[in-house]
């Protein structure tokens, strides 16, 4: 499967081009910035909280979650983006980033930092060491076509689901992508792959919260509105 353009999922708005944030401490961010842009959304990288002004959604991409934990707190990011997150921001989290959405980690370190958000509980590495890692074809509902290659490396899988969260694929018996309203994570690494149609359900879902917001989601003003407010304008 290659990386070029992917159309919109059944049901989803049309052309507009989100700006998609890729959290950018560590991980493989490159390879989130390759398949956004080809699910046809504009990324940008955020490191700061100021760089979440912009934004539309959110990636938390692979790496390690205990390290991208720290890094959110020594950038000071971790409040901003919990704020944002428990504001609607849409977010998107593969590997260590569904660690990190996850409301509940077992196997974690102590009071590692999580950014919350998913009603799921999840186990860290829960398939095994780096020499544990595979490949495998997955059916992931959302997702048209044929099945979506699955790489897993030192993965999580999910091992409480809340009542609002929708299991999207398992693998071994376990939840291995979820959604939950605006949230969407995976175990496994869709951004190695080359297939940007996981990134494109996420775009997917940016597009209806933008579609469906009836403020700026970058500004938290209503439409129309100039900044710092409606009367902010001037005098009358």
């Amino acid at each position: 499967m290659t990386a070029g353009p992917v159309g919109p999922p059944d049901g989803a708005p049309g052309p507009v081009e989100p700006v998609v944030g890729v959290l950018a401490l560590q991980g493989d961010v490159r390879e989130h910035v390759r398949a956004l842009t080809a699910a046809g959304a504009r990324p940008v990288l955020v490191r700061t909280a100021a760089d979440l002004d912009g934004v539309d959604g959110l990636v938390v991409p692979g790496g390690e979650s205990t390290a991208i934990g720290r890094l959110l707190g020594v950038s000071d990011l971790l409040e901003p983006l919990r704020a944002r997150l428990a504001g609607g921001l849409p977010a998107y989290g593969s590997c260590a980033g569904m660690v990190l959405l996850a409301d509940e980690v077992v196997d974690g370190l102590p009071g590692q930092p999580l950014l919350h958000g998913l009603d799921v509980t999840v186990r860290r590495n829960a398939f095994g060491r780096q020499v544990d890692s595979f490949e495998t074809d997955l059916a992931v509902d959302g997702v048209e076509g044929e099945q979506v290659h699955a790489v897993f490396i030192r993965a999580p899988w999910v091992e409480r689901v809340g009542p609002g969260v929708e299991v999207l694929a398992r693998e071994g018996g376990h939840p291995v992508a979820v959604r939950q309203g605006r949230l969407l994570a995976t175990s496994f690494h869709p951004e190695l792959t080359g297939d940007a149609r996981v990134h494109a359900l996420f775009v997917g879902m940016v597009r209806r919260t933008l579609a469906a917001t009836p403020t700026d989601p970058r500004t938290g003003i209503p439409a129309g509105d100039p900044p710092g407010g409606p009367d902010a304008g001037g005098a009358t």
